[in-house]
């Protein structure tokens, strides 16, 4: 009786581990080649996992909910038809009554393949004891795959660490083959680990120093809320994988940049009556809607190319200008959570090439059909947000960039309009809030109003014939 062995699969160079969230088969089911099989959520993408072979599904070793590293077997398939089924399908673990989401957390099974470990230190005893213990360097076996799953943290981790001067392959980490996660860092970061990076730090200059106030530092440190305790009647539910990502990045994003907010109102009813014009003609040619949003995202890429600073990233005290423009585009995944797939180049492409792109991308997000590259490297972001009826918003920032605009309801509204003559009438005008957040480290009020004056000026000359 032929056997296949099913894999965690890595979805990218940095991803070593993932989490099984959810089985589409179970023991016993039938499946052919490439035939959806279970999902799982990394670092940086939630994915249908297709079957390698057709078969049945024999075993399922890995439960729903599990995190376990690239390469783990978390499912046999018996290849030849009607074929014993040999174990029952693992389930996660209920919570019980009153206890918390870190209780129900499974530990994951051992890697497949990794090189042996080495012997453990001794436990501890049971006390709220000094986190140091992880943190003891060691030497690995270079570029070992216990190296290389260590070093291969996930982007919030590596970014830490590069902000505090910590280098990630000198530490030992409590995640699968001694990862270091987030939650290790900030514990060593706690105890002092980041002593020698400061002492490094250049001082502030005298007059600078008097004018700041005294808690600020060069470190900031993390606040940690109080532990919630859940009431009589409550409902405690663990955070999804990508719920967790998005409030891990979220954190991180409003921590590194210093944000500000700007807001202008820019008249669409121009850009409507041409887009009215083209609508059937275009849909007809191409196969896709025309919404606004192809439109806004050509004008973005005009103007960025104008105003370089909003296309470039900070990196320590250099700033990267970008010569690419991959624009992100926040896309809601209900009820599970955000994502940005990017569309690369977009310089390079049309109207109709826009749109395909940008309907493409929101549809293979909705259904978790993406792949690692096409949620990595955007340089500028659009929250197309006034979809669900907000009027205005204050997006953040994505950690890597510099600056996001946010599109609010576009809808009619009783404006004040200047005939040739002079004259002042009412008119109804088809109109939106944009919204522009950046980071202040390095755009300034005046520079990000004039990105916007610009970006108003474009949008509402559109010519007849289109962008």
């Amino acid at each position: 009786m032929a056997r296949m062995d099913v894999v965690m699969p890595q979805m990218g160079e940095s991803i070593a581990e993932g989490t099984l969230s959810r089985w589409l088969k179970k023991v016993g089911d039938e499946i052919k080649r490439d035939e959806p099989m279970f999902e799982i959520s990394t670092d940086k993408v939630d994915a249908e996992i297709p079957s390698p072979t057709s078969g049945v599904i024999a075993e399922i070793l890995v439960g729903e909910g599990k995190t376990v590293a690239v390469q783990t077997v978390v499912a046999v398939i018996e290849t030849e038809k009607g074929a014993g089924i040999s174990a029952a399908p693992v389930t996660a673990p209920s919570a019980a009554a009153g206890s918390t989401p870190h209780a129900v957390r499974a530990t994951p099974p051992a890697l497949v393949g990794a090189a042996p470990a080495a012997p453990a230190a001794p436990a501890a005893p049971a006390a709220p004891a000094a986190p140091a213990a992880p943190f003891v360097a060691h030497a690995p076996v270079p570029h070992s795959f216990e190296e290389r799953v260590r070093t291969r943290s996930s982007p919030l981790v590596r970014r830490m660490a590069a902000e505090h001067g910590v280098a990630i392959s000198t530490l030992s980490g409590s995640g699968i083959a001694g990862r270091v996660t987030r939650r290790d860092l900030e514990s060593f970061l706690g105890n002092g680990g980041a002593a020698g990076a400061a002492a490094a730090a250049p001082t502030l200059p005298p007059a600078l120093a008097l004018a700041l106030p005294a808690a600020v530092s060069s470190t900031p440190a993390d606040v940690h809320a109080p532990a919630a305790t859940p009431w009589p009647g409550d409902v405690v539910e663990p955070m999804s994988k990508i719920r967790r990502l998005t409030s891990d990045h979220m954190a991180l994003a409003i921590r590194v940049a210093t944000h500000v907010t700007t807001v202008h109102e820019v008249d669409l009813t121009r850009l409507t009556r041409v887009r009215a014009k083209m609508k059937a003609e275009f849909e007809a040619t191409t196969g896709q809607k025309l919404s606004f949003l192809p439109f806004i995202i050509h004008a973005t890429v005009g103007t960025l190319k104008r105003h370089a600073i909003m296309n470039a990233v900070v990196n320590g005290p250099d700033i990267i200008y970008r010569k690419r423009y991959n624009i992100g585009l926040a896309v809601a995944l209900d009820p599970t959570g955000l994502i940005v797939p990017v569309i690369k180049n977009a310089e390079d492409l049309s109207l109709s090439g826009l749109s395909k792109a940008s309907n493409d991308l929101a549809l293979r997000a909705r259904t978790k059909r993406l792949n690692p590259a096409e949620v990595q490297d955007a340089t500028f972001t659009i929250s197309n947000y006034g979809t669900f009826g907000s009027i205005v918003g204050t997006p953040i920032i994505p950690v890597g960039t510099t600056a996001i605009l946010g599109i609010g309801a576009i809808e009619k509204r009783p404006k004040v309009v200047t005939g040739p003559d002079g004259e002042d009438t009412i008119a109804i005008r088809t109109c939106a809030y944009f919204s522009f957040s950046f980071d202040h480290r390095v755009v300034d009020g005046a520079d990000a109003d004039r990105f916007m004056a610009d970006l108003k000026k474009v949008l509402e000359s559109v010519p007849d014939t289109g962008l």
